[in-house]
């Protein structure tokens, strides 16, 4: 259902525009990992996910998606499982650590919320990163962010970053800064490479 969901969307987006796919050779080839994308809008996301193709990507999604049974049914068969942003519980670990451990890709947008302004990074990536003991790939989206842009044919790109990992002897919760830091200067990097291509 992903595969098939994934290419229709790729097909309908197609017709705006092709989206220019940069350093995709940095997507780790032999382990599960968490791919941490910068989030402006709803296309971002689906952008993402075609661009990532044949990889498959489980996305952690606001739980209010999840409420009616059409969206429900629709972000499941799209690999995506529900957080509670306002109160996430231990779910929200549990979950993404149990499909990194069967060697799944999840996907999570750091700035929580749709911005186009900088926003504090939240630490959700980097915690379920370092207690799976996966890296992070950082990964940035320049390009339409809803169906005005989309109608206006701004061109879509992607790009892909070195995958960062805790570094060895290093405590968790020292490591989960420098990751933090890590991670937010990588991103900003990488958006800031796209917008001038």
């Amino acid at each position: 259902m992903y595969k098939f969901s994934a290419n229709v969307v790729k097909i309908i987006l197609s017709l705006f525009g092709r989206i220019n796919v940069y350093q995709k050779d940095n997507l780790p080839k032999a382990e599960s990992y968490v791919i941490a994308c910068t989030h402006t809008g709803w296309v971002d996301i689906l952008w993402l996910g075609v661009a990532t193709l044949p990889i498959e990507i489980h996305y952690m999604a606001k739980k209010e998606l999840f409420q009616s049974k059409f969206t429900k049914w629709l972000m499941e068969s799209l690999h995506a499982f529900p957080v509670d942003r306002e109160n996430p519980g231990p779910s929200a670990i549990k979950t993404p650590r149990k499909l990194l451990k069967e060697g799944k890709v999840v996907g999570i947008f750091p700035s929580g919320t749709r911005s186009s302004e900088d926003v504090p990074l939240k630490r959700g990536a980097v915690t379920i990163a370092v207690h799976a003991d996966v890296p992070i790939v950082p990964a940035a989206y320049v390009g339409p962010n809803n169906f005005k842009d989309l109608f206006k044919r701004k061109k879509p790109s992607i790009i892909y970053g070195e995958p960062i990992k805790l570094a060895e002897g290093v405590s968790k919760k020292e490591g989960m800064e420098v990751l933090m830091q890590q991670l937010d200067q990588a991103m900003n990097a990488l958006h800031d490479q796209l917008k001038n291509k």
